[in-house]
Formats: C-alpha cells, structure tokens, sequence
C-alpha cells in the first residue's frame, strides 16, 4: 500500500466527514457552490465524485455519502429507509473545523422518497374531516387507491449551514455532522406543501458516531465509525458500515396539509405533533467517500 507519512495522514483525517440522514423521509432549497457551476467527468475510481464543486477553488476535498438504510421516528410515526439517499459536495477547512460547499449541480442532498407504514389511511381518517368538500375528497382518493405517502428529507438551509467535525466522527464522541432539515409528507390529498419543519423551524439533527445522552423517554443509542480503507495513492478514504445517531432533536407542527391547510389539525394529532426531545430518533447506516479535490480533477 506505500508508506503514509505523518502529513499524508493528517491531511486525510481533515479531509474526512460524514453525512447520511434520512428521515422520514418536495422542493429542496438549491444549494450551488459559490463559483459557476460547470460539468465535470472524473474517471475511474474518483468518478463518484462528479458534482463535487471543483469550479470552487476553496473546495480542498470531496465528499460523497450514501445512507443505505437506518430509520427516522417523529413521535409516533417511524420510517423505514429504504431507498438510497445521498449527500455530496466539497470541504473547506479552516482554523476551527470545516465548511461544508454545496454540489455543483445544487443537489446537495437527494430528493429521495421514502414509503411511510400505513400510508394515507394511517395519517388520517376521513369521517373525522369536518369539511364536507375535504370528507369527499378524502374518500375518493381512498376508494381509488390513491392512499400512498412518501416522506421526503430536505435541506431547510444553505450547505454551509451543514455542519462537520472530523475529529468527532473519527473520535466516537460529540457532535460528527449536523443537518437542518424538513420533511415533506407527499400524497393527492395533503397538496404539494405538507411540510414537518420549514426554512424557518428546521429540524436540526445533531448526528454522532458516538453514544447520545437524549431526554427522556429516550434512552442511549450508539453510533459507529465504521471501516476505514485507503486508496493506493492515500487520495480516497472510504468509510464502510458507518452508522449515525441522534434521539434527542424536536420536531415542529406540520403545516400546509391540504387545502388552506385544512388538515394539519389532523395529521399533527396522528402524529403527535409537535413532539418534543426525547420522542424522536434518526439512525443513518451506509457508507461515506471523501478524496482530495486536486486529484479529482487531475482524473479529469
């Protein structure tokens, strides 16, 4: 593999991060780099990393992550992750940690749907809308099947709202990444703007490879670093079965439920909205990528 270098491995410790999250998981704020974006092709093993934000000259390292499983719980709503949801863009360090450069192409974080348990039926009943127009309109769309709903995570920030500690993900303790987020319930039926949290009330999830110390009724969960591996060059750290944690962040009302928002009333009260710390869990498994940015585009 070639001898490391103290310096060598310095600079992939601070080139290292995190990411993954997941909730419960639609329009996701557009966070670009601070430069043009333009299109990039890196190739052969750095072609993971292709919306790294190369056009900005502060990126010093890239960073690819994909949550492939885990769950996200608000209150009393818990949420599989099945599909694959990925964070990707670039690092920029600095004296007291790193700033996170949002992906070239603005796709930070995907837009990545995931089935809630129960669907419609389990989010609201409708003999209890009081609405008449809304009762018929609920039913209908339970008589034609159209019953579905997908939770999907959003960015409720700029990238550089997205914190980073590489010494804390390495180290097992505090906090490694930090995400606002919001999450839109989509269906027919709630409309196109049912968000938990907003730009304005965030979900902010203070994940950790370490153990968390959550109010009550929650109890310790534990995180993992996961398995490091190099690239020959020491250019590329991957991070395998890495796990993040977090059970003590607050999760806000829902807004823009139906029409005029006429059922936030009820999906906030099948919910238990809003539900306080101590009541909610994200736990995000997958792995991560980081490389340095020179050698991506020397791929090029």
């Amino acid at each position: 593999m070639g001898f490391v270098t103290r310096d060598k491995l310095a600079r992939m410790r601070r080139g290292l991060c995190v990411a993954m999250i997941t909730v419960a998981p639609v329009s996701m704020l557009a966070l670009t780099s601070s430069a043009e974006a333009v299109e990039h092709h890196p190739k052969g093993e750095y072609a993971p990393f292709a919306d790294c934000p190369l056009s900005n000259s502060a990126t010093e390292s890239c960073l690819y992550a994909k949550t492939e499983s885990g769950e996200f719980k608000i209150a009393k709503e818990t949420v599989p992750i099945i599909n694959t949801i990925t964070l990707q863009g670039g690092l920029h360090n600095t004296e007291t940690g790193q700033t996170f450069i949002g992906a070239e192409d603005g796709n930070t974080l995907s837009k990545t749907p995931q089935k809630v348990p129960g669907g419609l039926a389990g989010l609201v009943k409708c003999p209890e809308i009081e609405n008449f127009i809304e009762r018929i309109l609920c039913e209908g769309f339970f008589e034609n099947g159209l019953t579905g709903v997908n939770a999907t995570t959003e960015l409720a920030a700029p990238a550089t709202s997205i914190g980073i500690s590489v010494e804390n993900l390495l180290g097992g303790s505090g906090i490694a990444l930090s995400l606002p987020v919001k999450v839109h319930l989509e269906n027919p039926l709630l409309g196109s703007s049912c968000y938990i949290g907003s730009n304005s009330k965030p979900i902010n999830i203070e994940l950790t490879t370490g153990t968390t110390s959550p109010p009550p009724p929650n109890k310790p969960i534990t995180g993992s670093i996961g398995e490091l591996e190099f690239n020959k060059t020491f250019t590329i750290v991957t991070i395998k079965k890495n796990a993040l944690v977090n059970n003590s962040f607050a999760a806000p009302k829902v807004e823009g439920c139906g029409v005029f928002g006429i059922l936030n009333g009820l999906v906030n009260s099948k919910l238990g909205l809003p539900s306080a710390a101590g009541n909610n869990t994200a736990i995000l498994k997958g792995t991560l990528k980081t490389a340095e940015a020179a050698a991506v585009k020397a791929s090029e």
